[in-house]
């Protein structure tokens, strides 16, 4: 069950960053849509993306979450969890 979790908040992140890639509409349903996916990432992503370094433009902290969620899952697999 923790797996699957993670496997679905590493798929959120997904959907945020490639959400990220479009201009935020002023209003409507993908407007709702950002907003749900910022409450429920951005507790996560908010502190790491404080510990990494940005290169450029660019924020890199949801791929180090993704990778670290990554890890997390194996490891839980590894332990029978």
């Amino acid at each position: 069950m923790i797996s699957q979790l993670i496997s679905l908040y590493t798929f959120v992140i997904f959907v945020r960053i490639i959400l990220s890639w479009f201009p935020n509409s002023s209003g409507g349903a993908l407007s709702s849509v950002n907003r749900v996916l910022y409450q429920i990432t951005e507790p996560v992503l908010g502190p790491a993306r404080r510990i990494i370094p940005t290169i450029g433009p660019l924020d890199i902290s949801p791929i180090v979450v993704v990778f670290a969620l990554g890890f997390v899952q194996r490891m839980l697999a590894s332990a029978g969890l």
